[in-house]
C-alpha cells in the first residue's frame, strides 16, 4: 500500500482549523507540519496543505536512495526532481539552497531519462525528515482559494475564502456520492469553495439580497450551482450533510426561538452538520438532538468563530 507525505504550512491562529481538518481527512492530527497517511487527498483541496510526496523509496543516507532509483521506469517522459527541506519540517532543519540543489542534482542523475527543469512530465521529490530521506512523485498544493477572495459581492462579516475552503473539507471529507445543502447560504462563499472542488452543493437563504449575489458569485467564476430563496424550515428534500454559518449579521435579525428553529431543522434535513457560530450554542444542539464529534475556534483578530461538526 502507498503512503503518502503531506507537507503543511498554517499561521498560528490557523491552528485549530487546520488540526481539525486534519482529523476530517486522515483520522488524526499532529502538532508537525509533516504528516503520513496511507489516505490520497488532492493537495488543493486544503488551503493548508503545501505539497503531497507519493512515498515510493526510502533510506537512510542520499546515496542509498541514488541506488534504489535506478528501478524507475519513465520510458519517453522528462522529469524534475525538488526538495522539500526549504523550511523546518517536524524538527529537521530547512536545508541552504546550495544543499537543496545538489541534492536534487545527484538523485536527478541516478534516474535513467531526461531531466527538465522548466517543463517535466514528473515532478520527483525528496525531503528528509529526522534519519530518514522519502522520495516520490510529487503533486504541489495550488492556493485555489486565493482567486476567490476577489468576487463580485461580499460581505463584511462574511466566512473568508480560506476558512470556507477548510470548512468544507472538514464537513465533505469524501465528496463521491454525498447530498450537500448550504442552508443559510448568504453571498455563496461556501458554495464558491465547494463546487471549485467539484463537491455538488444546494444553495438557500431567505433573503433575496443575498441569495442573488451568491448567484452572481457562483457565475463569476464559471462555476454552476443552484441558489433557493426560502428559509430552512422549508426544506424537505434530506442531505447526507448540510453547512451553516448561523446568522448573525445585519441582513437577518435572530433570536434564540429563530436559531433554535434553524437547529432542529437542520438535525431533520442532514444525517452531519458542520455549524459555524459566534455564539455559545451547545445547549440549542442538544436540544435538537445532535452530538458533538469535533469542533475548533477559528480566530481573527479579536474576532472569533465556532466550528462544531455534529451528527
Amino acid at each position: 500500500m502507498v503512503s503518502y507525505l503531506y507537507k503543511y504550512g498554517w499561521r498560528p491562529d490557523e491552528t485549530a482549523l487546520c488540526r481539525m481538518e486534519m482529523r476530517a481527512f486522515f483520522g488524526t492530527d499532529t502538532e508537525e507540519n509533516v504528516l503520513i497517511s496511507p489516505v490520497k487527498v488532492e493537495p488543493s483541496r486544503s488551503p493548508f496543505i503545501r505539497a503531497r510526496l507519493a512515498i515510493q523509496f526510502k533510506a537512510a543516507s542520499v546515496e542509498v536512495l541514488c541506488k534504489q532509483l535506478t528501478d524507475i521506469q519513465l520510458e519517453d517522459k522528462t522529469y524534475r526532481v525538488v526538495s522539500l527541506n526549504d523550511v523546518a519540517l517536524s524538527g529537521t532543519a530547512k536545508w541552504a539552497h546550495t544543499k537543496r540543489r545538489a541534492t536534487e542534482r545527484q538523485l536527478a542523475l541516478a534516474i535513467e531519462g531526461e531531466p527538465d527543469l522548466t517543463s517535466p512530465d514528473v515532478i520527483f521529490g525528496v525531503v528528509q525528515i529526522h534519519d530518514t530521506f522519502y522520495f516520490g512523485e510529487l503533486v504541489e498544493g495550488k492556493a485555489v482559494w486565493l482567486a476567490h477572495q476577489e468576487r463580485p459581492q461580499q460581505y463584511s462579516t462574511a466566512l473568508s475564502t480560506k476558512v470556507a475552503r477548510a470548512l468544507v473539507n472538514i464537513a465533505v471529507p469524501v465528496i463521491e456520492g454525498k447530498r450537500v445543502i448550504d442552508p443559510c447560504c448568504g453571498v455563496g462563499t461556501v458554495l464558491v469553495e465547494a463546487l471549485s472542488m467539484g463537491i455538488p452543493i444546494m444553495g438557500r437563504d431567505m433573503n433575496w439580497f443575498v441569495t442573488s449575489g451568491s448567484r452572481k458569485n457562483i457565475a463569476h467564476f464559471g462555476l454552476q450551482g443552484e441558489v433557493q430563496l426560502g428559509p430552512i424550515e422549508e426544506i424537505l428534500e434530506h442531505y447526507d450533510v448540510a453547512i451553516i454559518d448561523m446568522p448573525y449579521n445585519v441582513f437577518t435579525h435572530s433570536d434564540s426561538v429563530s436559531l433554535q428553529s434553524i437547529v432542529t431543522s437542520a438535525r431533520r434535513i442532514a444525517e452531519r452538520v458542520l455549524f459555524v457560530t459566534v455564539e455559545p450554542m451547545d445547549e440549542l444542539l442538544m436540544v435538537a438532538g445532535f452530538k458533538v464529534v469535533d469542533r475548533a475556534v477559528v480566530k481573527k483578530g479579536n474576532f472569533s468563530r465556532e466550528v462544531l461538526l455534529c451528527e
